[in-house]
C-alpha cells in the first residue's frame, strides 16, 4: 500500500490509521481530515475495492470533503471517515462489526461515526454496542436521526430548486429534465420529492430494475446505465460513487447543471474549472449533499445531552442549504472562479487552513 503521506490526496490529515483484526477479518482504514472545529464526523463506507490503494484513495478524498462539508454547514465537527475494506463477496460479520466499534472506541471521540455506502443502520446499532461515538441510530417519532438518505435526499432537492432558479430563472420544477444517476436511498428520495413538484425524470442505476421500479413508480424514464451521463436535460444529478467528472464525463454531459448528492463528483481539482467553461453550474457536492450529517451531528449531540433530536431543527437547518449554494454562485459569477474553488476557499478559511 503507498505510503499515506505520499499520496496525492493526502492533505495534511491529522490521522491516518489501518485497522487490522486478524480475527473478525477486519482490514479498515480511518481517515482524520481536521479537528479544527470539532470531532472528525463522517460515515463508514463498505466497499470491495480492486486495489488497496483505492481504498486510501477514497479515505482521503472523503474525510476532507466531511471537513469541507461540516464546516460549511455551520456544525461543530471536524471531518473523518472511515473505509472497510470488503472482500468480492461483500461478507460481513458482527464480529467485524464489533471489532471497527473497537477501533473507533479506541481513538477515545475523535471520530464520530455513522451510515455510508454498504452500512445500514441495523449495522450502525452493532457498532453502537462497543462504543458510543456513533450516529444514525433509531430514533423515536418526530425526532431526527436514523438512516441520513431521506434528509440527504432533502437537502438535493433544495438545492436543485436553487440551482434551477439562478442558472434558468425559473422557480417551478415542472416541466423540468432532471437525469438522476442511482436510485438508492438518497437518488431514489430526491426523484419522488423531484416528481412531485411536475419535474420529467430520467434515472439510471446498476441495479436497472430497482431503476424500472422507481421510473414507473414517478412516472419518468428508465435508460442503461452507461446512457444516463449523456441524456439532454436541464439538471444532471449524480447521486452514486464519485469521480465521474473528469475530462471524458464532463464531454458526455448535455446538461446545463449538475446537482447532486455523490461525494467527490469531481475526479480533480482541475475538472470544476473544465465544467464552468462549458457553462454548466456545478453545485459543490458537500455543499448540497449536507442534509444527511446535518441528521446525524444534531442527533448525537442531542443523544451526548440526554436529550431528544427536534426533527423541525433539522428541516430548518437543511433549508439554508440553498443560502449558502447562492452565496458560491454569486462569488463565482463575481470573480469568474469556478464554484468549486470558491466554496473550497471558504470551507478552508472556516477549518483554520
Amino acid at each position: 500500500m503507498t505510503a499515506f503521506w505520499t499520496h496525492a490526496d493526502f492533505d495534511d490529515h491529522e490521522l491516518v490509521q489501518l485497522v487490522r483484526d486478524a480475527r473478525s477479518g477486519l482490514t479498515a482504514i480511518i481517515a482524520l481530515h481536521s479537528t479544527h472545529l470539532g470531532p472528525g464526523a463522517g460515515g463508514t463506507r463498505f466497499w470491495h475495492y480492486a486495489e488497496p490503494a483505492d481504498a486510501m484513495r477514497d479515505a482521503l478524498r472523503l474525510s476532507r470533503g466531511m471537513s469541507y462539508k461540516n464546516a460549511m454547514a455551520g456544525l461543530p465537527m471536524g471531518g473523518g471517515k472511515a473505509v472497510i475494506l470488503a472482500d468480492r463477496n461483500r461478507a460481513k460479520t458482527p464480529e467485524m462489526l464489533a471489532a471497527f466499534g473497537d477501533a473507533v472506541e479506541a481513538l477515545g471521540g475523535k471520530y464520530v461515526t455513522a451510515e455510508d455506502v454498504g452500512i445500514s443502520e441495523a449495522d450502525m446499532v452493532a457498532v453502537s454496542q462497543r462504543t458510543g461515538y456513533v450516529s444514525g441510530l433509531p430514533v423515536g417519532e418526530g425526532q431526527a436521526g436514523g438512516d441520513p438518505g431521506p434528509f440527504t435526499a432533502m437537502g438535493i432537492y433544495h438545492g436543485i430548486k436553487a440551482a434551477v432558479a439562478h442558472k434558468l430563472g425559473k422557480n417551478s420544477l415542472a416541466g423540468v429534465t432532471i437525469a438522476l444517476q442511482g436510485t438508492g436511498s438518497v437518488g431514489g428520495g430526491v426523484a419522488r420529492l423531484l416528481a412531485k413538484d411536475g419535474a420529467r425524470l430520467v434515472v439510471a442505476d446498476v441495479d436497472e430494475a430497482r431503476a424500472g421500479a422507481l421510473a414507473k413508480e414517478v412516472g419518468g424514464e428508465a435508460v442503461a446505465p452507461e446512457q444516463i451521463m449523456s441524456v439532454a436535460c436541464d439538471v444532471f444529478s449524480p447521486n452514486a460513487l464519485g469521480a465521474i467528472l473528469d475530462e471524458g464525463g464532463i464531454a458526455r454531459l448535455d446538461c446545463a447543471i449538475v446537482a447532486g448528492g455523490a461525494n467527490n463528483q469531481l475526479a480533480r481539482a482541475e475538472h470544476g474549472k473544465l465544467l464552468a467553461e462549458r457553462g454548466i453550474l456545478y453545485a459543490p457536492d458537500y455543499v448540497i449533499n449536507a442534509g444527511g450529517i446535518i441528521s446525524v451531528t444534531l442527533e448525537y449531540l442531542a443523544r451526548t445531552n440526554g436529550e431528544p433530536c427536534d426533527i423541525n431543527e433539522v428541516r430548518k437547518r437543511i433549508a439554508h442549504i440553498p443560502d449558502r449554494l447562492n452565496a458560491i454562485w454569486e462569488e463565482s459569477d463575481r470573480t469568474g472562479v469556478s464554484s468549486d474553488q470558491v466554496a473550497d476557499r471558504m470551507a478552508q478559511k472556516l477549518i483554520g487552513r
